[in-house]
C-alpha cells in the first residue's frame, strides 16, 4: 500500500509541473491532474486493496501535483 502511495506522489510531481505551464481549465491542464489516475487504480485492484485506501492515494496524487507546481512557480520567479 505505501509503494503505491509513493508511486502515485512520485508521478504526479512531474505532472504538476507540467500543468502549472497550462491555462486553468483547458485541456491539457485537465489531462495533466488525471492522467495518473489509470495506474494507480491499476496498482490497487492488481494487489488487491480495498478501495478504503482509495483517499490515502488520492492525497498522495494532490500532494504530488502540489509540490510539483511549486516547483514550477519557484522556477519561473527566479527563487531558489
Amino acid at each position: 500500500m505505501g509503494l503505491i502511495g509513493v508511486i502515485a506522489l512520485g508521478l504526479n510531481i512531474p505532472l504538476g509541473y507540467l500543468r502549472e505551464g497550462h491555462r486553468k481549465y483547458s485541456l491539457a491542464w485537465f489531462v495533466y491532474i488525471h492522467l495518473s489516475i489509470p495506474l494507480i487504480a491499476y496498482l490497487r485492484i492488481a494487489n488487491h486493496i480495498t478501495s478504503w485506501f482509495i483517499p490515502f492515494f488520492l492525497l498522495c496524487a494532490v500532494a504530488g501535483q502540489i509540490v510539483g507546481g511549486r516547483f514550477r512557480r519557484g522556477e519561473d520567479t527566479g527563487a531558489g
